[in-house]
């Protein structure tokens, strides 16, 4: 039987906006659903088109930040989980050459060049027709590094629409049109505050799946496009997480809760899997149902949307009051964005308060207007139960969430921000017995201190807890 060649694409877009995640997860699901083992990444500091991608292709999707991680971290783990994979398909973020600053320093396109992977274009073409030929033409020259090896055109109206775009392109291009997706109907992603919705909170999910395998299917040439794909490396794993996870294969397993359900649902896959490689067992928890915290050694709460689950989440009272006791016991804990918001006495939505875990003494509230978006910088300025002091930690942070009320003071917060909002007054951080909560999201690849750092502390507490126990 002839070895198959494994291969890799990145998928990107002109701006938001302009189809690349239909297209992404739509031939990411049609590629499954034929049998293909097809290992997605995400670009960016994203969970939900993330998510939308893991359902895609039925295995974890991984995210790839060229700001979170320096680019030796970036490459290691597209080669590490690209192994796994017969294909990957990288989804790039924003625009193609968007980045942070003009010289668009942490792009889609730095990362396609970092990974030394061809691109898949996707224009939206509404109300546009030869001026797609000199969109396309611009993102040819504006870096000749960038290895554009094909056209996805999106948006697509008429016949004759897709035939004038086409020739447009092509002629003055030199590029293949591999597909033209026509105008749909209805938005297949339904948006909301954040963006597009998390398949977990939308009952369609599994038919929107569906329906997009289905249309690439028949509006995508997918043989063109994996001829265009670039061989994948089959070098050897560096030896990273994994002599830590043989380090402690034989050591007691400690039990991590992790909050899974429709309001939590914030995590990255390598943050997970990193917590396994160091001993952990993760028992996944449905704070909307669950009557209480099972036995644990420690428990990790992801951002998501407490606040359009708010109304279960307050009715799960003797849940609510587990997770108090736990956390006034010292159970460690680690709670990120929603996480964070949990944790506090209530929440405020139009005029209505709902009780929460009531951890910390924080009234919260929700604003129209993201009172925090993008990337952070923090610095470890107090003790604290998982990171020492003086590290520095890149991460990020999107909310609409704001503090109403709480009676501590900044300097309370045991982390200083150089970059991005935190909690309150350029701090983040608030911290009680083994809890450490902050609005910042953190990626193990980029922060590694963070696994040991947690793991470490529920090893601490657990040999104590045994210690009096005896």
């Amino acid at each position: 039987m002839p070895k198959i060649q494994r291969k890799g694409i990145v998928i990107a877009g002109l701006a938001g906006g302009s189809g690349k995640s239909v297209v992404s997860v739509g031939l990411t699901a049609a590629l499954a659903r034929a049998g293909r083992r097809v290992v997605p990444f995400k670009k960016g500091p994203d969970y939900i088109d993330a998510g939308w991608l893991k359902l895609a292709a039925g295995r974890h999707c991984y995210n790839l930040d060229p700001y979170l991680m320096d680019e030796e971290v970036v490459r290691r783990s597209f080669l590490t989980h690209s192994l796994e994979a017969e294909l990957a398909i990288v989804e790039g973020n924003r625009g193609l050459y968007d980045g942070v600053n003009a010289e668009g320093g942490f792009s889609t396109a730095e990362l396609a060049i970092a990974l030394n992977m061809p691109v898949l274009l996707v224009v939206n073409c509404t109300k546009t027709t030869r001026t797609v030929a000199a969109l396309v033409l611009g993102c040819q020259k504006l870096d000749e590094r960038v290895n554009i090896q094909g056209v996805v055109l999106n948006q697509i109206g008429t016949d004759r629409h897709k035939a004038i775009v086409t020739q447009a392109v092509e002629t003055y291009t030199g590029l293949p049109v591999l597909g033209a997706v026509p105008r749909m109907k209805h938005d297949i992603f339904p948006m909301r505050h954040l963006g597009v919705t998390p398949h977990q909170e939308y009952e369609g999910s599994d038919a929107a799946i569906d329906f997009l395998a289905a249309t690439m299917t028949e509006h995508l040439d997918i043989a063109s496009i994996e001829h265009i794909m670039a061989p994948l490396s089959s070098t050897a794993v560096p030896l990273g997480m994994e002599s830590k996870k043989n380090e402690i294969a034989d050591s007691a397993k400690l039990r991590i809760g992790v909050f899974m359900d429709a309001a939590f649902q914030f995590y990255y896959s390598d943050n997970l899997q990193a917590l396994e490689q160091l001993g952990a067992e993760l028992i996944m928890i449905n704070a909307l149902t669950a009557k209480a915290l099972p036995d644990l050694d420690g428990l990790y709460i992801g951002g998501g949307f407490p606040e359009t689950n708010a109304v279960e989440l307050a009715a799960n009272i003797d849940f609510r009051q587990s997770v108090k006791q736990a956390a006034k016991s010292g159970l460690p804990m680690y709670a990120e964005c929603g996480g964070l918001i949990y944790l506090g006495e209530s929440i405020v939505l139009e005029g209505k308060e709902y009780p929460l875990a009531g951890v910390f003494p924080i009234r919260f509230g929700m604003s129209k207007r993201p009172q925090a978006h993008g990337y952070s910088v923090f610095s470890v300025e107090i003790d604290n139960p998982f990171y020492a002091p003086g590290v520095t930690v890149k991460g990020h942070e999107f909310r609409y969430s704001t503090v109403l009320d709480w009676q501590g003071k900044p300097e309370q917060l045991v982390l200083k921000m150089s970059r991005g909002q935190g909690f309150m007054s350029g701090r983040d951080g608030l911290t009680v017995n083994n809890v450490l909560a902050l609005y910042t999201h953190v990626h193990s690849e980029g922060t590694p201190e963070w696994a040991p750092g947690f793991i470490d502390r529920c090893r601490r507490v657990k040999e104590m807890k045994n210690k009096f126990s005896d």
